[in-house]
């Protein structure tokens, strides 16, 4: 069975990258490749860029109205959600979260549309009364511009609509630049995006690596707005090369939540949230709850509630729906957490169970 290809969508067209680069995606539940995409060279960036700013003035879409672009959005939702498993199961394959958790997940991401898109003829704001007679006082909204969002593998779906959709709503143009890692996902939601009908050039869907994409993305001085979530070391790259075009930047990082649970605590609640809080999406979170605060005087009995809990996971592939946590995404990612459990024995932690890749409890 052939591998499925997936191109980038630069300016309403499904195209190579212009040298010609294509990459495996390997799905982390077998280590096999399922599928080739194309890479985004600085040229398709300069493309994706010119395309977005000309479709800023295009009538077709800087004519439309505020209800018009409403009404494109919730096409676009309702393409989601009835595409939802499809697009849930390539986003399973392609970065081993689990497809109960991804499918649920598109589901829930089509009311975001919806949400935008009633709120596109509804911005509202003050304007200030002056003292002066002879002059007349008005405030007109205009769209930011040309938006490049970018956003990481593990949640893709649920954060490319927080940026996308306000965004279109806005009638802003939009440059995706999905991660290398995991982009398949992102790919087939640009599918939908052509069927919705958006004209050619407001959404553009890109990937590659830093130096070739995102970097030339991000410096880019036609681009006025960048939304990126990720990591903190590489958000102050991004910050760094947004300077010299002063475009307006926010950034959603990474965190280290904590889960705190008081003396007064339902303790299987408890239990079962710092299980759900720590291994869902296999830890794979920015809002994993990666500590724990308890109260000394119920620590032991939360403690063997978490162990014995943390001993009935069933670890197995994503798409089974009997399976409680699949593969982590990447090498890197197991290299990660294998340094982070030496790093913490050696610190003092005692391993009270797993330590060998399963669910591991410290």
């Amino acid at each position: 069975m052939a591998k499925p290809h997936y191109q980038l969508y630069i300016n309403g067209e499904w195209c190579e990258g212009s040298t010609n680069q294509v990459l495996d995606s390997y799905n982390p539940a077998t280590n096999e490749a399922w599928a080739t995409f194309a890479c985004a060279s600085p040229a398709d960036v300069e493309r994706a860029v010119d395309g977005a700013k000309a479709a800023l003035s295009n009538p077709e879409w800087a004519k439309m109205t505020a209800t018009q672009r409403g009404k494109l959005l919730y096409q676009l939702a309702d393409l989601i959600e009835q595409n939802a498993e499809k697009l849930g199961r390539i986003e399973t394959t392609d970065s081993g979260k689990l497809a109960h958790e991804t499918v649920a997940q598109t589901r829930y991401v089509s009311d975001y549309y919806r949400y935008f898109a009633g709120l596109a003829d509804k911005v509202e704001g003050a304007t200030l009364p002056i003292d002066k007679s002879d002059m007349h006082v008005f405030t007109t909204r205009e769209p930011i511009g040309v938006v490049a969002a970018v956003v990481p593998w593990n949640a893709q779906m649920f954060l490319t609509a927080t940026k996308l959709g306000p965004a279109l709503a806005a009638g802003c143009t939009i440059i995706l630049k999905a991660s290398e890692i995991a982009p398949c996902p992102m790919f087939a939601f640009a599918e939908l995006v052509e069927e919705a009908g958006f004209p050619k050039g407001v959404v553009s869907v890109i990937t590659g690596d830093a130096e070739n994409c995102a970097i030339p993305l991000t410096s880019h001085p036609d681009v006025d707005k960048i939304a990126f979530t990720g990591g903190p070391d590489a958000a102050r790259h991004v910050v760094r090369n947004s300077a010299n075009s002063f475009a307006v930047t926010s950034l959603e990082l990474g965190g280290k939540s904590p889960i705190i649970v008081f003396d007064d605590a339902d303790l299987e609640s408890a239990a079962n949230g710092l299980i759900a809080g720590n291994f869902g999406a296999s830890g794979q979170s920015c809002v994993a709850g990666s500590r724990g605060f308890v109260h000394r005087s119920i620590l032991p009995e939360i403690i063997r509630r978490v162990e014995e809990k943390a001993k009935n996971i069933v670890i197995g592939n994503p798409l089974d729906t009997s399976t409680h946590v699949g593969p982590l995404c990447t090498k890197a990612q197991v290299d990660r957490i294998k340094d982070t459990l030496q790093k913490a024995v050696s610190q003092g932690a005692t391993i009270r169970f797993g330590g060998q890749l399963l669910p591991t409890l410290l």
